[in-house]
């Protein structure tokens, strides 16, 4: 399991990826912005990628489960038309952050909370929304979840370690999980942090 290129997608965006994205190590991130696992691993998935950053990537894919969160896939949107001007990750971590902020929410106000984080970012305001609407966008969530689905994820957040499903007991599985990775791959550990 690797990084997908963007003309291999459906779409225009490419994958979201921190670190070395020629690593020996690749960890695939499934997430669901509304999902509260999702809010407690995604800091350490990062804080792992950037520790291990010369060798590992990790990628962030949509995986809205919106049955059980129903604002998730238009948390994916935001996040999504942020990457277009640059501030994927940004968007990504605010969204996490402040998740009970929105997770609740009607349209309307989720929809104000959200450009709150559009013109707190600095982003280009009508092109985000313009974004929001486009079909990159979509397709793009689209895309993710499909992938998801052939790998039968049944849940979130959900990760992939050089392919190997990784069955997180808690955070700090991640970081042992990569430190395998790691190993198995050849690098030194205490190389792997310089």
């Amino acid at each position: 399991m690797r990084i997908i290129p963007a003309e291999a997608r459906t779409g225009d965006i490419s994958e979201h990826t921190i670190g070395n994205t020629n690593g020996k190590v690749v960890m695939i991130e499934y997430g669901d912005y509304q999902c509260p696992g999702c809010r407690t691993a995604a800091p350490e998935a990062k804080r792992v990628a950037e520790k291990y950053k010369d060798h590992v990537a990790l990628v962030f894919r949509n995986y809205p489960i919106p049955s059980l969160h129903p604002n998730a896939r238009a948390a994916a949107a935001v996040a999504e038309a942020a990457g277009l001007q640059g501030k994927f990750w940004e968007m990504h971590d605010l969204l996490y952050t402040n998740q009970g902020a929105w997770s609740n929410a009607r349209a309307k106000e989720r929809t104000d909370v959200f450009s709150s984080y559009a013109k707190q970012l600095g982003l280009n305001v009508d092109k985000f929304n313009a974004d929001l609407a486009s079909g990159a966008v979509t397709k793009k969530i689209d895309f993710d979840v499909a992938v998801g689905r052939q790998l039968q994820i049944d849940g979130t957040p959900t990760f992939f370690i050089n392919g190997n499903k990784l069955n997180l007991g808690d955070a700090s599985s991640i970081e042992n999980a990569v430190k395998d990775a790691l190993k198995k791959a050849g690098v030194a550990v205490d190389e792997a942090k310089k």
